[in-house]
């Protein structure tokens, strides 16, 4: 029994790499249809609600898609602009870092702080982390031009999703379980895209408004940055801050960066710490090494966009191994807390 289930565990894992190294090779044709996918999720329950006014399910997809595509061009126009002008100024932003940290040695000096100007010239190289910052952003903008493929994915998906009930109750003697299993699962998974996208999209707005106020450059591309961040827990706000204080050193000066900081913190602390739980729940919930794992491994599969998806991919496994009872144990693993009953039987 004991070599059985060793072999179950092995094989369980053979298939697992293999089935990454086939979503690695097929990147190109995997990342739009998870945006798709993504979005197609989000919208799901805007549709149920324009149908249930009596509207026709094809008509309540033109009514989700014609806002989608007003909102999603011209937030692409907008950041596309961004991103070119911020590549065309990125030589003088590198330039102006430069001499801002070389301003900052006679500080170190006073403080009897043992560096020279090569040392922090080869740790904080400007060159280097201004061309981080635009490589990055660059990514973003190379995942832009996908915008037509993934709408064209979006528009079958809900197109599918509005028959697709009538479909699996013709093909299976057992569908009405099957559809009571689906729709808890759909459920969890709605509800938690709904409140972390929300949640997000709040939290960019609100930093896009603090540095337009500051007078930074490019806002509406730093909140974009700091809603997709926002996905990812703990670590996400730390590395949307970054781009925009650094850019806030270069052009404004020490104060204004400051004054960017304190205003990532606030914003990130009031809508992490006190408002998304309060919507969210205990339970849908990650352990911290799950994050950082999850960061790794979906980042190394699809780059910048696996960072970005990471979280929501992990806690659709996470809600869908929380469905059977043999695999539910592996879903308590992955998340944050143990649950309550846990806990009650320990103590007792």
């Amino acid at each position: 029994m004991s070599e059985a289930q060793g072999l179950k565990w092995l094989l369980g894992l053979a298939a697992m790499i293999v089935i990454l190294a086939g979503l690695k090779a097929a990147e190109t044709i995997v990342i739009p249809i998870l945006l798709a996918l993504f979005i197609a999720i989000i919208s799901t329950p805007f549709i149920r609600m324009i149908t249930s006014r009596g509207v026709p399910p094809v008509g309540a997809v033109v009514i989700v898609l014609a806002v989608l595509i007003v909102f999603g061009g011209g937030l692409v126009m907008v950041v596309s602009q961004s991103i070119d002008a911020f590549m065309l100024r990125l030589p003088h932003y590198q330039m102006r870092l430069q001499s801002v940290i070389t301003d900052l040695l006679p500080y170190l000096e006073r403080w009897e702080i043992p560096v020279s100007r090569d040392m922090v010239m080869n740790q904080l190289n400007p060159s280097q982390m201004m061309s981080l910052i635009g490589s990055t952003l660059s990514s973003i903008g190379s995942l832009l031009t996908n915008l037509f493929l993934v709408v064209f994915i979006v528009i079958f998906l809900l197109l599918e999703e509005a028959t697709f009930s009538g479909k699996l109750k013709a093909a299976l003697p057992n569908a009405d379980k099957s559809l009571r299993d689906a729709s808890g699962f759909m459920k969890q998974v709605n509800q938690y895209l709904m409140i972390k996208t929300t949640i997000s999209l709040i939290t960019g707005v609100l930093v896009t408004l603090w540095l337009a106020y500051l007078g930074v450059d490019f806002p509406v591309l730093w909140g974009l940055v700091a809603m997709l961040m926002n996905f990812i827990p703990n670590v996400g706000s730390l590395i949307a801050a970054i781009p925009a204080v650094l850019l806030s050193l270069v052009q404004l000066g020490v104060g204004d960066a400051l004054l960017v900081t304190l205003g990532y913190v606030v914003i990130n602390v009031v809508m992490g710490n006190l408002v998304e739980p309060r919507f969210m729940g205990r339970g849908l919930g990650l352990s911290p090494l799950v994050v950082f794992l999850s960061l790794i491994l979906w980042g190394w599969l699809f780059g910048p966009v696996g960072m970005f998806l990471s979280i929501p991919l992990t806690m659709i496994v996470k809600i869908a191994l929380e469905q059977n009872d043999s695999t539910r144990w592996i879903a308590i693993l992955l998340g944050n807390d143990a649950p309550a009953s846990s806990k009650s039987v320990e103590a007792s």
